[in-house]
């Protein structure tokens, strides 16, 4: 059964792609907008480019982020045929800082759950990283146990609005990682392997690139000044040019053996008890035996390095000291042992990769003037990389496709979907007489009509809305795609079902026996009738008149959607399936009145929604034409002289000469049971009396 079902979304997919821009492309919204939305001390700098993408700067005016909107980048369409717009905002490091939502118009909430779920969605995103492999959902099968995916809390209901709404953030912010940012979203960096060991001395660690050294003299330093105010304020360098200003050792400790070369066992110790603690961060161990001495004076510890700075791939990299004494092993030279040595950490959370080059860069700075000195810096950069053998490489994690997340996340509802319309279809289709002749018929249709309601509707929000089809009229008249189909495997599987109906019974299928508002309806019509309530039924004038309703509200429905899309979620409130069906009926006041009106009116006229007024009804009926056979048996004296099944068929689908209307048929079977039934069909009634009726003797 997984099989099949996989492989219908396989061939749905194939069918229905999802380009990263899927709808019309949206205007940025005015500079001022976003501008207003940006939180105190961060403010909005200038744009970088014609699609709303913005610098975002702290409070001493420099660059701190990004800032975008996803409607521009990356406009994937949602249920209602346009795009969700969301502001993000991103520091440097690849972090959300905020994710909000600007414009949108998915049908669930905008009067149907209301906007509170949708913001609160997105109020997740804030601290994590764009290197995170984030997925909307629960984590499913033996996978999800210590995975390292994030997963978002999705919005029952309205799951497949905020898969959408997440794959169109993604791709935007990947789109500006790209652009401004190179290397941030990489993959996940590599992590010291534990479990690589070695006896490593220091001499070993010098020829193996492993222990970096950058020896810069006293003259090489005037050289760096020379030519600007600078290049006499120290004295000290012109009386011994070749003096040491900075004699540099870098090595990357974070690999045990190369940590046991170099540090005394106190400090090892140390070190250790630090990365169980801080088990993300790469120490990196700095000594200088020249005159540089690393930080100021003003250096405080567990503080970023005044001094130093490193970036990798044109980021920057944040160092903090690791606040750890350093004492070094026997065999690290002597030398080093008098100089100044720090063991940093860089977060490698946020992007670090020690396995991947990287520059330190060493700031010199020289003072000119007496009172309230001018400051001049100069760079002096140390290039290093560790070798990927003491390193456990992660994989990066590949995150599934948002069709197949969505899949498993309702694998079990999918099969179960499945399963059921596998044995209903091939009932109806090859045993339709047998079903139909069951003793307690009426009973059984309604169990299954129960199945629809509370499984399909209320469990599976599978009640399928004109608002879809609505959506994919839109997307393929703005060019976009189908793919947010996918992103609702269990009310596609339910289209899918429709579909086939069309061609082998007309709309039958669905209106008669898998839409939820309409099982609730047959209900009310139930009850109505357990309760002796007065039956009122329309003329057969009356009946053909308002049954044209649907089709009128069909053809305005198409009409807003082709010149005021932005209205059609609330032009679509004509059906009630949203209150009764997605919302349990916890809506305003007017929303419940509404669908409850249609109900009490079935407790007298039947099924009077369905027959008259239903756009999704009208659509099916449309779609009906591609039924390719007559599917009910008719007798010569269908009509003529007998008119039961005209009479008790509750929808008014058959007409005087006997013939089915299936345009107006639910396939309720009703008239295929009398049709069948030797003691109520007036023909087999009139022939079985012909059979008993005695022979006459022919006259002598």
């Amino acid at each position: 059964m997984r099989k099949v079902l996989v492989s219908l979304l396989l061939l749905a997919r194939l069918l229905l792609p999802v380009p990263v821009a899927a709808a019309p492309q949206l205007a940025p919204s005015p500079q001022d907008r976003i501008a207003a939305l940006i939180a105190p001390p961060m403010e909005l700098g200038e744009a970088l480019s014609d699609n709303g993408v913005y610098q975002l700067l702290n409070s001493g005016g420099a660059l701190a982020g990004y800032v975008f909107e996803t409607g521009p980048l990356a406009p994937l369409p949602g249920f209602s045929g346009a795009a969700i717009n969301m502001l993000v905002v991103l520091d440097l490091n690849g972090r959300f800082i905020e994710v909000r939502l600007l414009d949108h118009n998915e049908p669930i909430f905008v009067s149907g759950l209301g906007q509170a779920p949708f913001h609160a969605f997105f109020e997740q995103y804030r601290g994590l990283s764009i290197a995170d492999p984030m997925v909307v959902g629960n984590a499913y099968g033996a996978g999800g146990a210590g995975s390292d995916l994030v997963y978002l809390d999705g919005v029952t209901k309205a799951t497949a609005s905020v898969r959408i709404a997440h794959e169109s953030i993604m791709a935007a912010t990947l789109q500006v990682a790209r652009e401004r940012m190179q290397g941030i979203a990489s993959g996940p960096p590599a992590a010291p392997d534990p479990d690589h060991d070695e006896a490593l001395t220091w001499a070993d660690l010098v020829a193996q690139g492993l222990a970096v050294n950058r020896r810069v003299s006293n003259a090489q330093v005037d050289a760096l000044f020379a030519g600007t105010v600078f290049a006499d304020d120290d004295p000290d360098a012109k009386a011994d040019p070749d003096g040491a200003f900075l004699d540099l050792w870098l090595v990357d400790i974070g690999p045990p053996a190369i940590a046991r070369a170099v540090l005394d066992p106190a400090t090892l110790a140390e070190l250790q008890a630090f990365q169980r603690i801080s088990p993300d961060d790469e120490a990196l161990l700095v000594i200088d035996s020249g005159r540089h001495g690393l930080v100021s004076a003003d250096f405080v510890r567990n503080t970023a390095p005044d001094r130093l700075t490193a970036e990798q791939n044109g980021l920057p990299v944040a160092l903090r000291d690791a606040d750890l004494l350093v004492g070094l092993g026997e065999g690290v030279p002597a030398a080093l042992h008098d100089g100044t040595a720090m063991i940093l950490r860089a977060d490698r959370r946020l992007g670090f990769n020690p396995v991947a080059d990287w520059v330190l860069n060493v700031q010199v700075i020289r003072e000119h003037g007496m009172f309230q000195p001018e400051l001049g810096s100069q760079h002096i950069a140390v290039d290093y990389v560790s070798d990927p053998r003491f390193f456990r490489q992660t994989q990066a994690i590949q995150t599934l496709p948002p069709w197949r997340e969505a899949l498993l996340n309702r694998q079990a509802d999918v099969i179960l979907l499945a399963a059921g319309l596998a044995a209903l279809l091939p009932v109806l289709l090859l045993r339709q007489s047998w079903l139909a002749g069951l003793p307690r018929y009426t009973p059984v249709r309604l169990v299954i009509l129960a199945v629809v309601l509370g499984f399909v509707g209320w469990w599976g929000q599978g009640q399928l809305s004109i608002v879809t089809p609505l959506a994919m009229g839109r997307a393929l008249i703005d060019g976009g795609s189908l793919g947010f189909l996918l992103y609702d495997p269990f009310s596609l599987l339910v289209w899918a079902a429709a579909v086939i109906g069309f061609v082998l019974w007309g709309r039958g299928l669905f209106c008669g026996w898998l839409c939820p508002f309409g099982a609730l309806q047959e209900f009310a019509h139930h009850i109505g009738r357990a309760l002796r309530l007065p039956r009122i039924e329309p003329s057969a004038r009356w009946d053909a008149r308002l049954k044209s309703l649907k089709y009128a509200a069909l053809a305005g429905l198409v009409a807003t959607m082709l010149i005021a899309p932005g209205h059609l979620d609330k032009a679509a409130e004509i059906e009630p399936f949203k209150t009764a069906i997605t919302t349990f009926f916890i809506r305003d006041w007017y929303y419940v009145a509404y669908a409850a009106l249609w109900l009490v009116l079935g407790l007298f006229t039947f099924k009077g929604f369905c027959r008259y007024l239903c756009p999704l009804g009208a659509l099916m009926a449309i779609g009906g034409l591609l039924r390719g056979r007559d599917w009910i048996a008719r007798r010569a004296e269908c009509g003529s002289p007998c008119q039961l099944c005209r009479v008790r068929c509750n929808y008014a689908a058959i007409r005087k000469t006997g013939e089915i209307n299936y345009s107006e048929c639910f396939q309720c079977l009703d008239c295929v049971t009398i049709h069948d039934d030797a003691r109520r069909c007036v023909p087999l009634v009139l022939a079985s009396r012909r059979r008993a009726m005695p022979i006459p003797e022919a006259a002598e």
